[in-house]
């Protein structure tokens, strides 16, 4: 099976750019999934039905969350709908939680999970994001293949949890940072690694918002409003993953960067 894994989609350009490149890497990949992570695409911080429609229009079959999932009122909206393939951090804390934090899906009599999970370093304490998986993964099939979006701060965090889940998830790629990682790995033959697939929107900001602000944070060490650079440049990252469907281990996992200096993939 071959898995399209798109990184973190950032307000409104974050869409267009979606809208823009994704077909096309569709076309030339050929997935059997393909996955977006869409918590920053309302404005940058949070997620709408207008916005994840938007990006299943785009293409995408499931979409992930991190920790803006619940910035804006409006995911309470439709995130409980069970038909909706959407996916939130499995490990928030308390009962009732609103939406999934993974669902399964059959494509071509296979089966396949997708599980968001987000750390806990330098973030919100969640429940521990290793112990939850321990548990979750015991109630799901053996054979299967799991897809793990791992949204975490720290690169220590994402490695531990990808060299954790080494041999018992197809695959462990890490979100929320907005910068791609060149570690591109299969773990001891088992498992697809990245630390880190990148983001989706702007390529003249910072991390997807307007450069000035940020740049006078740093210098004055004041707060300053952040604000999506809906007038930059379009990028997108992403990365491929084929897994043996006969053992549901990886066997290679490709990064990608599309922008307006690179277009060689698209060639």
């Amino acid at each position: 099976m071959k898995i399209l894994f798109v990184g973190d989609v950032v307000g409104n350009i974050g869409l267009k750019s979606l809208d823009e490149y994704l077909p096309q890497i569709k076309r030339k990949v050929k997935p059997q999934l393909t996955i977006v992570n869409g918590e920053n695409s309302l404005n940058g911080k949070g997620i709408s039905e207008d916005t994840f429609q938007q990006i299943l229009h785009s293409g995408a079959d499931v979409v992930t969350g991190g920790n803006h999932v619940w910035d804006r009122r409006e995911v309470l909206e439709f995130i409980n709908n069970k038909d909706k393939n959407m996916v939130r951090p499995y490990n928030f804390p308390g009962d009732n939680v609103p939406g999934q934090g993974y669902l399964s899906l059959n494509i071509n009599q296979k089966k396949v999970y997708v599980i968001d999970l987000q750390g806990t370093a330098l973030m919100q304490p969640l429940d521990n994001p290793f112990l939850e998986v321990d548990n979750l993964l015991k109630n799901l099939d053996d054979d299967s293949i799991k897809f793990v979006d791992m949204h975490a701060e720290t690169t220590s965090e994402k490695i531990a949890m990808g060299r954790y889940l080494e041999g018992r998830v197809s695959a462990v790629v890490g979100t929320h940072t907005h910068v791609q990682t060149n570690d591109a790995q299969v773990i001891n033959k088992t498992t697809a690694y990245l630390t880190d697939v990148g983001m989706t929107g702007s390529y003249d900001g910072i991390l997807g918002v307007k450069k000035e602000p940020v740049i006078n944070r740093f210098l004055t060490q004041r707060p300053e409003r952040f604000l999506v650079d809906e007038d930059g440049r379009m990028q997108i990252n992403f990365c491929v993953i084929n897994v043996n469907d006969s053992n549901n281990c990886a066997t290679s996992i490709q990064n990608y960067v599309i922008t307006p200096d690179n277009q060689r993939y698209l060639n």
